[in-house]
């Protein structure tokens, strides 16, 4: 039984991004990453500070745009062009979920499709599954890097990913899918779920929920990936599957936390150099 761990792997992936970032510098480019903020969310301010420790830790630059809870959309979307205007910003990653008073839609759609970090815009979207991926959400790439530096191949393989979240479980889908593994979208409402669950070579679970899977779901050997971050009532961090149930019985599985998550974390920074690579022709 393997563990897959998150860690181990963004360091090693970290050694090929912070050569990449040296190449870039000796030409004069900073690969740069923007992020804006509305309001004052204590949650979204710690994910970020822990961002721009992690980007200044690689050398690159991290710009923050808060902007106060009352913005309209309308003020949104003229930073946001700015930014798409800036030659010197790369990557531009708009914190979620934004006040009720924004439309998030219409927010994403003015964002440009080349410096899309999270890879949330409709053309990214598109692109990814029509088989020619530009920008890919952050955690569905993180997972296939994963796999990757494990050398688990999910060619013919049968996968089931429980979650259908546009920056998960879909986005996953299709990149598997481009991988010729063969996909079923499943989550929390599914009949028969356990059933489907146990056919699956490759079992992912997103869905928010904690132990949501037992090992009574899980087929004897499956590699088994875990997105869920659940926060017990004893403070505890648990994924949606029930770790100590599954981990005797999968072949291969994720731990929470230092799994998806660190895996996650680093391919923002590492998308964020790609774009400066191909908008300044390093590519």
């Amino acid at each position: 039984m393997t563990i897959l761990d998150g860690k181990v792997a963004s360091q090693a992936l970290s050694a090929e991004l912070q050569t990449q970032i040296a190449e870039l510098k000796a030409d004069g480019v900073t690969p740069t990453l923007a992020a804006v903020l509305v309001g004052d969310d204590p949650a979204s301010q710690v994910y970020l500070h822990s961002k721009q420790k992690r980007a200044a830790k690689f050398g690159l630059r991290m710009l923050t745009t808060t902007l106060p809870a009352t913005t309209t959309t309308a003020e949104l979307i003229v930073v946001l062009q700015q930014l798409n205007q800036d030659p010197r910003v790369h990557a531009i990653m708009l914190e979620m979920p934004l006040p009720a008073q924004i439309d998030s839609q219409q927010a994403i759609l003015a964002l440009d499709p080349a410096k899309d970090v999270d890879g949330v815009h409709p053309l990214n979207l598109g692109y990814l599954f029509g088989g020619q991926p530009h920008a890919i959400p952050n955690t569905p790439y993180g997972i296939l890097k994963l796999l990757d530096h494990y050398q688990l191949s999910v060619k013919h393989k049968n996968v089931v990913v429980v979650g259908r979240s546009v920056v998960v479980g879909r986005p996953l889908a299709a990149l598997l899918l481009n991988r010729d593994a063969t996909i079923t979208i499943a989550h929390s409402y599914t009949e028969n779920l356990a059933e489907l669950t146990r056919q699956a070579d490759i079992l992912v679970v997103a869905v928010g929920r904690a132990n949501f899977i037992a090992a009574d779901a899980v087929k004897p050997g499956a590699i088994v990936i875990d997105v869920g971050m659940n926060r017990l009532a004893d403070g505890k961090l648990v994924g949606d599957i029930d770790y100590a149930s599954v981990v005797t019985k999968a072949g291969a599985i994720t731990p929470v936390p230092g799994g998806v998550g660190p895996m996650t974390s680093l391919m923002l920074l590492y998308q964020t150099v790609q774009f400066a690579r191909s908008q300044t022709k390093h590519g």
